[in-house]
């Protein structure tokens, strides 16, 4: 059993496609690879999905916690089929020591680092680099405390001879080896846009035996330098940092939209619910679908509203939710928890980035608009105790009604009857408050 950690210098090192590119060369060679990502994530873990075949868990410091981010990297890894080399592979986030605040402390990808006991494989953008690698690479090593850099992928390299010179380089200065290079190559780069890459399905489909050429790298040496992994400490079966099981009338269901507007949807949030025993019901906005009927509550997780304006703006899910809202007493039932996105098509219209007006659900007296710049961006904490974060490119309108939550910082969100919205997306596992939020108990 092994693990590793990807990091790198900043953002936008090429770390991503790295990830991906070892992902796909271990998923050929008959490792059994289990994705994770650094950070409150929704997009690069569903590339990792795409290219392993399982989903990517969010784990961090700060979301997630320490105890049940160690927890759920061993529980993965242990329940391993029985493949001969489990193997864990986190992406990291932004640059190894950048977090909420300091250097490499909370939320940071070397705080995890830390906390799971895993080795860093440092991504450098080495485009134009030679004996510079050497100062940033050793100032990265003498700040690593509590985890090690057991070497080096370099991006961008300009041929097989640059990246001769930068592991003799690190060689010479006794730094962590060179185990690996990326070439500079248009077909093993993915695109962006507003929150991050582009999905899977907007993109030209990945073909991960390029991405594999791009990358050359001996399998055999990185798997030397991590070593195998052993967990730091003992791991608590029920750790603190996660909501304890809560006794429900069996037969409870959710209903949660999942679609290419609303699929911003942490796994571990689903299997949270499913552990209290909640039968889960999908439906698809985008596709007109009704919300099922006699569920419980309903979750609208956040997503692309702004990409799918049009089909949004006539579906005939809005209809069935009207009716859902209708039928509840007010005082006992219609609970809806709508986060980022699935607050947007909630309201009256949503203006998209081309300045086009579309109406929207028109549960929610509220109006929202994209913008060109990042709107709001954080982790986030309610007073009750649940944890999430905030990321997105739109703004609400101003509204009379009371506040949903009481986050440390940034949006509170608004309360209507028992519907709560607000921009933040909620982890789940964090409190069990958040049922009170989807369904009477």
């Amino acid at each position: 059993m092994q693990g590793f950690m990807i990091a790198g210098t900043a953002s936008r090192s090429g770390k991503t496609t790295i990830t991906l590119a070892l992902m796909a060369r271990m998923v050929a060679q008959g490792f059994d690879v289990h994705p994770f990502k650094a950070g409150p994530d929704f997009i690069d873990p569903e590339w990792h999905t795409l290219i392993t075949g399982r989903p990517s868990y969010a784990l961090d410091t700060m979301m997630v916690g320490r105890e049940e981010s160690l927890n759920r990297f061993h529980t993965q890894l242990q329940h391993a089929s029985t493949a001969d080399h489990p193997i864990g592979i986190v992406e990291g986030v932004m640059g190894l020591f950048d977090g909420r605040a300091g250097v490499g402390k909370s939320g940071s990808t070397a705080d995890l680092a830390r906390a799971l006991n895993l080795p860093v494989i440092l991504v450098v953008h080495a485009r134009g680099m030679a004996g510079s690698l050497v100062p940033l690479v050793d100032g990265f090593c003498q700040h690593a405390t509590g985890f090690r850099i057991a070497g080096i992928i370099a991006n961008q390299v300009g041929s097989p001879r640059h990246a001769e010179q930068l592991r003799t380089l690190l060689s010479e200065h006794d730094l962590p080896p060179l185990i690996g290079w990326m070439a500079r190559s248009p077909e093993s780069t993915l695109n962006e846009r507003h929150l991050g890459l582009v999905l899977p399905d907007d993109h030209t489909p990945l073909n991960s035996n390029s991405i594999q050429d791009a990358l050359t790298l001996d399998t055999k040496a990185l798997l030397n330098v991590i070593g195998p992994w052993q967990p730091p400490s003992r791991i608590d079966e029920t750790p603190a940092s996660v909501a304890p099981p809560v006794r429900l009338p069996k037969g409870r269901s959710i209903a949660v939209a999942k679609d290419a507007a609303f699929r911003f949807i942490y796994p571990a949030n689903l299997a949270w619910l499913k552990a209290q025993g909640i039968t889960i019901r999908t439906f698809s906005p985008v596709a007109g679908e009704a919300v099922p009927a006699g569920v419980d509550g309903i979750w609208l997780p956040g997503g692309y509203p702004e990409l799918h304006a049009e089909a949004l703006s006539c579906s005939a899910t809005w209809q069935t939710l009207h009716a859902y809202l209708d039928e509840n007493d007010p005082d006992t039932g219609g609970y809806i928890l709508a986060e980022c996105g699935g607050m947007m098509a909630l309201g009256d219209a949503l203006t998209d980035h081309q300045g086009r007006r579309w109406p929207m659900a028109g549960v929610l007296p509220i109006e929202t608009r994209m913008t060109p710049k990042l709107a709001g961006l954080g982790y986030r904490h309610d007073a009750s105790g649940v944890r999430g974060h905030e990321f997105h490119h739109s703004v609400r309108d101003t509204s009379p009604l009371p506040a949903a939550f009481e986050p440390d910082r940034g949006d509170g969100g608004i309360l209507h009857g028992n519907i709560r919205a607000s921009y933040i997306h909620w982890y789940f596992p964090s409190s069990p408050v958040v049922l009170s939020w989807l369904m009477p108990t």
